[in-house]
């Protein structure tokens, strides 16, 4: 097969535009008659209109006595009206019909009884606590208009004047199929190998139908085969869908067939937008005027394809606008690059930090499918925008509810493995506290306080002129602004190996030679100055490490490189070697804190992580990772302190 080359993309506006008006949706996209009751998220084919009046009759709004107005005009505060039961008033109930020639109600608790008698010592006026006929609604007057998506408010409206049933546009069906030689059926619980993944992204793209109101299939994967292809496509086009998605294939490479089986069928109208994530989506129209679209592989792009392009059209299709979220403005707390030319998609997490939203961007990633289950908003970058820097404000379109966000604590710096264990227990309290946490290293999470992007900082930075942590790099890069440091725990940090230690390594002494493949990590991560420090007591140039230059952000990611055999080691720390069942070469103890500006000493998130790591909980699950040392875990640091005595 000929590879797919498109080179000009174009706008998603455009993109919308081209297959709006490749498409008939009169034809497409029938009207069906259904029972009010079932009617709650469905448009209204046609206005509604009343069959009856509400209420029907004339009741009583309260409980009391029908008395007949006129009659109650003397009546005066000590000198009350006197009524006779069954001849001056008849006692009703709310709702109650009024009987005839009574006109007004009386509340019971205005009534003083006297046998028989009521005694009534202020006048009411006429239809006073009485609900007229058709004081709601009027028969014939219209409930709903076309076009209109009934709300479970509108349930109750139609059943109350009549409208039992209610003409609706189809709910819109679409059909999913992944594809891909390498992609494993989650139906049958598959433990993948190298070069295979499982397939999620058709499940995750139903969900997300669910959630707007269509009804999505999904259909167990298609290999790389274009007769396997075409037939799930012809398929897909037989059924009672309305729009026939293929996942994955709609790129460049020799195997992507989503385009050629397009073609089969119908006409490409759209091959590449203006996005990223999402450039390689497709958009046609089959022969039969069904909607065809070829959303990428990699999930982030295919959300970005699901949202941007078929959530719109399918709104289009049904008459509606599509749902916009609520929006905040928040200040990146890091800057963001962005191609010139492409809508650039960046999901946030976002927290409040003093009177301001910050948001930190997550992963670019187009197959980071984690970044989506962290963000709690994205932003557009415009195309004509080359990268935001740290402090610019962006328009976050809100993924959560707003309140989350004032919930939501801001932890920049270097990563550690109990940091996890800390945002478990936060969320499992009440409130619960999201800790929304980017790993930029102790330097960079120093730099987001100085820059009030982040209410907290894990930070481990050694000084070997003092032997202390942090405090020296505290006085150097946050000079004037006070903080609290407080002890998460003391950890190990050492070399990562392979089961068994293969290579026979001791110490950074044997990766002098540049025959060991080494993993290290960001500049300005702690574990970097550590890793440094110690190959300068052993009087090695960094060049002559292999692999100095290359980098991961976390302990993890250093841990699953090694485990996979990208790496032969890295430094890192025990808990991390000791959860992918690798090997460990002690190099040091250390102490990670978390430092926090003294302003924000008091706020109920801080209070809330306190509260937490000082705790028996937590220090029992610390210790159960391994590899850590609780003795100060909660401990309000000084300087000078450095580390306890050993265990």
């Amino acid at each position: 097969m000929r590879r797919n080359i498109y080179l000009r993309t174009i706008p998603i506006e455009e993109a919308l535009s081209r297959v709006m008006a490749g498409l008939d949706r009169k034809k497409l996209v029938g009207v069906e008659r259904i029972g009010a009751e079932r009617s709650a998220g469905r448009i209204t084919a046609e206005p509604v209109m009343a069959l009856y009046s509400s209420p029907t009759y004339h009741s009583a709004a309260m409980d009391g006595i029908a008395v007949r107005a006129v009659e109650t005009f003397a009546a005066r505060e000590g000198s009350p009206v006197r009524l006779v039961a069954g001849e001056g008033f008849v006692f009703v109930n709310t709702g109650h019909p009024m009987p005839a020639s009574y006109d007004a109600v009386v509340m019971i608790e205005n009534v003083v009884m006297d046998g028989e008698v009521a005694a009534i010592e202020a006048p009411v006026a006429p239809f006073a606590h009485v609900r007229r006929i058709g004081e709601d609604i009027v028969a014939t007057e219209m409930i709903l208009p076309g076009h209109r998506r009934i709300s479970a408010y509108d349930v109750g409206a139609l059943l109350s004047c009549g409208a039992y049933d209610v003409s609706v546009y189809e709910r819109i069906r679409i059909r999913v199929i992944p594809t891909g030689d390498e992609v494993m059926d989650f139906t049958a619980r598959p433990a993948p190998g190298p070069g295979q993944v499982v397939e999620s992204n058709s499940m995750l793209l139903c969900a997300l139908a669910q959630e707007w109101g269509f009804d999505c299939h999904r259909v167990p994967p298609i290999p790389d085969d274009p007769e396997a292809l075409a037939q799930a496509v012809k398929e897909g086009l037989e059924s009672d869908a309305h729009i026939v998605v293929t996942v994955a294939g709609s790129s460049a490479g020799s195997k992507d067939f989503a385009r050629a089986t397009m073609e089969r069928f119908g006409e490409v109208l759209v091959h590449g937008v203006a996005a990223m994530p999402g450039k390689p989506s497709l958009l046609g129209v089959a022969e039969g005027g069904k909607l065809l679209v070829g959303a990428p592989g990699y999930p982030v792009s295919a959300v970005v394809c699901f949202e941007r392009l078929l959530y719109p059209l399918a709104c289009w299709l049904t008459r509606i606008e599509p749902r916009s979220r609520q929006t905040v403005t928040a200040a990146l707390a890091r800057s963001v690059p962005s191609r010139i030319g492409m809508v650039d998609f960046v999901r946030l997490a976002v927290g409040r930090v003093g009177s301001r939203h910050v948001a930190l961007p997550l992963s670019r990633g187009a197959g980071s499918i984690s970044t989506m289950t962290k963000a709690q908003a994205v932003t557009q970058l415009p195309a004509a925008a080359e990268g935001m820097e740290a402090g610019a404000e962006v328009t976050a379109e809100l993924l959560v509810d707003a309140g989350e966000l004032d919930r939501t604590l801001v932890c920049v710096g270097s990563h550690d493995n109990t940091l996890d264990l800390l945002a478990d227990l936060l969320m499992r309290r009440l409130p619960s506290i999201r800790l929304a946490s980017s790993h930029v290293g102790s330097m960079g999470g120093l730099i987001a306080l100085r820059n009030d992007a982040a209410m907290l900082a894990g930070a481990h930075l050694f000084d070997p002129a003092t032997n202390d942590y942090n405090f020296p790099f505290l006085a150097k890069y946050l000079s004037g602004m006070e903080v609290t440091v407080i002890n998460l725990a003391i950890r190990h940090q050492g070399l990562i190996v392979a089961p068994g230690n293969p290579l026979g390594l001791a110490g950074v002494s044997d990766l002098a030679d540049g025959k060991v493949r080494y993993l290290n990590r960001q500049r300005g991560a702690g574990t970097r100055i550590l890793f440094d420090y110690h190959l300068s007591r052993a009087g090695i140039d960094p060049a002559r490490v292999s692999g100095y230059d290359r980098e991961e952000h976390t302990h993890m990611a250093v841990a699953v490189n090694i485990r996979t055999g990208a790496a032969d080691c890295g430094l890192g720390v025990f808990a991390a070697a000791k959860a992918l069942d690798l090997d460990f070469v002690p190099l040091a103890r250390e102490r990670y804190d978390l430092v926090v500006p003294t302003a924000y000493l008091d706020d109920p998130k801080i209070q809330a992580v306190l509260e937490v790591v000082r705790g028996e909980a937590f220090k029992a699950r610390v210790a159960g990772l391994g590899g850590y040392e609780t003795l100060w875990t909660g401990q309000v640091m000084q300087p000078g302190m450095g580390l306890p005595d050993g265990m």
